[in-house]
């Protein structure tokens, strides 16, 4: 499996200025590539080489590697875009945003990504340095720091290209890793369930609850601040602003790291797979009062649920996602549905056999269920791809499974419209 490692550039004042100096050119070149290929309506890699080759070495004085990762860098974000298009993220055929994103060229940032392969950029671990070629010429020396793991990743599985990337001053290259993957687990003996939540951030079947409260109590206040700043409008304020501004990303980002890592510990201890919900397409579906909404959008399911598995596969677990309808408002002892079991955010109350339970733990116990369900009829360890939708739209259907199978669930036959 493919991983990322992102190891941090320490370069001297005049190492960065002819970093930045080198991915100034290459983007300003991705912006007339651009503008060729859609002039001419030509996005193909060898074709569009033809019409933009010889001008970007001489025009942007790139070498040949840098031009040729230029023509490739748009000819992907092209592809993107058709791909976006086609699935229907950016609205509908004829809609506005559609029509805004589909009739103009790609733009690319001044300080966008650039890729870089072996032969622009070497390697010397040992000594925590790289070589890389910049417009002005071959840099070597160039230090970089990274930890003990990170360092015995590259020495002993890099592959690929490199990505060069500035952000907020700082530079990083993300260098591109094949991990061995485990032997997966064809044989759980059971399904270990995750509910997501966003007072809870994960719930899990065995009764463990990870609660979101500091990540949510610094979400507000970071939220709050944020707006303090806007309203002083100084230049203190904006430096601090912008100081801030990826703070509350990086700390959701290390939280669901940590409860990521420890879900497939449990689960490769025991011998379980992982069950996840597809919530794919609810911010679409949902529809909340304006102080819910960034609540709602603040809420970083998806990067859980990838953490949760890319360290499974590297660990060998398998991974069964169901559908999440009617899992909060479901027995996990009886099956009874009604809106009226879930009594509060925290509280579960089974009207039907008077089961009571942590509601988070009720609905990740409906969550195993489900998932080991769909496991014994052939479901499988993968994520669920977005199914079409007829009329062109957004939206997606409300009750599917890796199966296709309806509202799974072992015991009893919820109703489902």
């Amino acid at each position: 499996m493919k991983l990322v490692v992102q190891v941090k550039l320490l370069p001297t004042p005049l190492q960065a200025a002819a970093l930045e100096a080198t991915l100034h050119a290459c983007n300003e070149a991705a912006d007339w590539v651009s503008e060729v290929a859609f002039a001419r309506a030509e996005f193909k890699n060898f074709a569009l080489r033809q019409h933009t080759y010889e001008q970007i070495k001489t025009q942007w004085n790139l070498g040949a590697q840098a031009a040729q990762h230029v023509i490739k860098k748009t000819c992907d974000a092209y592809a993107t875009l058709k791909a976006n298009l086609r699935a229907g993220r950016l609205g509908r055929p004829g809609s506005q945003r559609y029509r805004r994103a589909a009739g103009k060229p790609v733009v690319f940032r001044p300080s966008g990504a650039q890729p870089y392969d072996d032969r622009m950029l070497s390697w010397q671990i040992a000594d925590r340095t790289v070589s890389i070629w910049t417009t002005g010429g071959r840099m070597k020396s160039v230090a970089f720091t990274a930890s003990p793991g990170q360092l015995a990743t590259l020495a002993l599985y890099r592959k690929g290209e490199s990505d060069l990337v500035e952000r907020d001053g700082m530079w990083f290259l993300l260098a591109t890793c094949e991990i061995p993957e485990a032997e997966p687990n064809a044989e759980p003996v059971d399904f270990l369930g995750v509910d997501l939540g966003i007072v809870n951030i994960a719930t899990t079947s065995d009764g463990e609850i990870l609660a979101g409260r500091e990540l949510n109590r610094i979400r507000v206040r970071e939220r709050g601040l944020r707006t303090k700043l806007r309203k002083k409008n100084t230049p203190s304020a904006k430096r601090r602003l912008k100081k801030r501004r990826r703070k509350e990303a990086r700390r959701a980002k290390d939280i669901n790291h940590k409860i990521a890592k420890h879900v497939v510990a449990e689960a490769e201890r025991t011998g379980r797979g992982v069950a996840l919900e597809n919530l794919m397409g609810i911010r679409e579906r949902v529809r909340l009062r304006k102080p819910q909404r960034a609540t709602l959008h603040s809420w970083s399911f998806h990067q859980l649920g990838e953490f949760i598995a890319y360290k499974a596969r590297k660990a060998g677990v398998p991974v069964v996602y169901v559908d999440p309808a009617y899992t909060s408002r479901t027995c996990a002892e009886c099956g009874h549905i009604d809106k009226a079991n879930r009594v509060s955010q925290a509280r579960f109350v089974c009207r039907s056999c008077g089961f009571v339970d942590h509601a988070d733990r009720n609905g990740s116990r409906n969550i195993r269920a489900r998932a080991w369900a769909l496991w014994r009829r052939g479901a499988s360890s993968t994520a669920p791809a977005p199914p079409p939708d007829p009329k062109g739209g957004t939206g997606r259907k409300r009750h599917v499974t890796t199966s296709d199978a309806r509202c799974a669930s072992p015991g009893f036959r919820p109703r489902c419209s």
